[in-house]
């Protein structure tokens, strides 16, 4: 790290944009516009490997964009946005009908089943909206989804159509693919703009892909990028407490320029892994690590 310098181009503004099409833990969206207040004001194409609930890529509604990501249902459900809308709208409505009509513990119970038996988009895209606190977690045993059904009311399907039109429009510029990360940042060009939320190497390992997740493998693709006149930005572990312990990640030299904290609230993941406490205390701040 070489300290704080001024930036190299005038900064990224944008307005906050804070309405979620999937209820997804750790998301960023609701601090994005903190997130991309430290972009370049200008890139070519905009990358984001570890798209995830795509809060960051929403919020910045890029022109030109890459949003990718290894878990297939996942992509399935962002290339259905893009490529047919109404078809989102429809898995939606279908379940949610189900939902309303029966016990919706039992029905939730039976989409989660189906889903663990053939993963696939429209399921997912129901629980990831069920699902208690957006926490998708995945058993290590056998790779299945087992969150519980959340007690929040779900979301009718006419506002959740709503969402649909709106992310459709803020996202026309940009298509998506199902790849691993290395694969999707090796097709960033020189002056492209590559963001990366990996999942936090201390506390997600119950989230999926997270458990084959290495984080000296990220910083080389990183690295990778970089020299190739690609700029990356990386969100990752800040302040935020572990199992009573505070994160201490150690970097690479020579890959990233600049660090900034981001506070970005209360952990929902850790409530969820804390059996529901407020977690008053449980403040996390992200480093928001800079190759520029």
């Amino acid at each position: 790290m070489t300290g704080h310098p001024a930036e190299p181009t005038q900064a990224m503004a944008v307005a906050p944009f804070k309405t979620q099409l999937l209820k997804w833990v750790g998301s960023k969206q609701k601090f994005a516009h903190e997130i991309i207040a430290h972009f370049p004001a200008q890139f070519g194409t905009y990358h984001e490997p570890f798209l995830g609930a795509g809060g960051v890529m929403a919020v910045l509604a890029p022109q030109r964009g890459h949003g990718s990501d290894i878990y297939a249902p996942l992509i399935e459900i962002w290339q259905t946005l893009s490529t047919d809308p109404g078809l989102l709208k429809d898995w939606y409505a279908a379940r949610w009908h189900a939902f309303q009509a029966g016990d919706r513990t039992a029905v939730y119970e039976t989409v989660k089943a189906r889903f663990n038996a053939a993963p696939n988009g429209a399921d997912f895209l129901f629980l990831c909206r069920t699902c208690y606190g957006g926490v998708v977690r995945f058993r290590k045993s056998n790779g299945h989804m087992s969150t519980p059904c959340g007690s929040h009311p779900a979301m009718p399907p006419a506002a959740f159509a709503k969402r649909v039109d709106l992310w459709h429009r803020r996202l026309q510029g940009a298509r998506f693919d199902r790849l691993d990360y290395r694969e999707a940042m090796e097709r960033a060009a020189p002056g492209d703009l590559v963001y990366c939320d990996p999942p936090y190497s201390f506390s997600q390992t119950i989230l999926y892909g997270a458990q084959t997740f290495h984080l000296p493998d990220l910083f080389d693709a990183i690295a990778r990028a970089k020299s190739r006149g690609v700029r990356v930005a990386l969100s990752i572990d800040g302040t935020k407490k572990s199992g009573g312990t505070y994160c201490d990640i150690p970097l690479p030299e020579g890959v990233f320029q600049r660090e900034i904290m981001v506070n970005v609230g209360r952990s929902m993941l850790r409530r969820f892994q804390m059996g529901g406490q407020t977690l008053e205390a449980e403040e996390v701040k992200d480093r928001l690590l800079l190759t520029y």
